[in-house]
């Protein structure tokens, strides 16, 4: 974990915000009675639909702790009666600014749960937040424990596509396609596994959290969950990849 630690470089800003549960780090005030406000959805003062303040995140739109470990039912819950309170329906009649921030903040809702309701993009998320996780910027490399098997695989994928263009008798096709099943289900078992891990760092992360953990310590934790996705991502692709291939076998 040291060098791959140092390897990826995570803002102390950022880093630090991580910490936060609900709070946001810019004050803001109601944009139509000038109340102070403290990220709630609606003004406390007035009662008018507020625009999602800068800093706030899923977590915060959910009013939960950035933890991920996440009770799913609860999650249901709030996004239920979010849901009723934000819908454009209730905002017909109302102001057009009323009316925009309605149809913004439904659709922010929509991301957060679809995000936060799942395990994998709810540790892909708190990452990305921390600066970790950049579009295209995620390289594809193979597992060194898993060098052989991926070279099997390989050699069973090519093994197949030719035999099939060169039109092979049923019994060679059917024999390809069951040591690929074989291998398919190899590399599923590495996928569990993976996420097996994955959820007990989750689980880690949670622990330091409420231990006050310090900086370098959720560091550490970042980063391993990054490779976990990194591997997870690997994996993921070749066992599509091989499924894809079977089907049309």
């Amino acid at each position: 974990a040291g060098s791959a630690a140092n390897h990826f470089f995570v803002p102390r800003k950022l880093l630090g915000s991580i910490m936060k549960t609900n709070e946001i780090r810019t004050a803001s005030v109601c944009w139509s009675c000038r109340a102070a406000t403290a990220g709630e959805h609606f003004c406390p003062a007035c009662g008018k639909i507020q625009p999602l303040p800068r800093g706030a995140d899923y977590f915060a739109f959910f009013g939960l702790p950035r933890k991920l470990r996440v009770d799913t039912t609860d999650l249901e819950r709030r996004f239920h009666r979010l849901s009723w309170r934000l819908h454009p329906d209730n905002f017909v009649r109302a102001s057009v600014r009323e009316r925009e921030l309605s149809l913004e903040r439904s659709s922010q809702l929509n991301d957060a749960y679809r995000t936060l309701s799942d395990p994998i993009r709810r540790v892909e998320y708190l990452l990305a937040q921390a600066g970790m996780r950049k579009e295209g910027q995620q390289k594809q490399k193979a597992p060194p424990e898993l060098l052989e098997e991926v070279f099997e695989l390989n050699e069973s994928l090519e093994e197949l596509r030719m035999a099939r263009k060169a039109g092979s008798s049923n019994g060679e096709l059917i024999a390809l396609r069951k040591r690929l099943e074989t291998e398919q289900e190899k590399f599923q078992q590495s996928l569990d596994a993976v996420d097996a891990e994955l959820e007990g760092v989750s689980g880690e992360w949670d622990a330091a959290l409420d231990a006050g953990a310090g900086e370098m310590a959720r560091k550490e934790l970042m980063v391993r969950m990054n490779e976990l996705l990194n591997r997870r991502s690997y994996i993921r692709n070749l066992v599509a990849s091989v499924r894809q291939e079977l089907a049309e076998a």
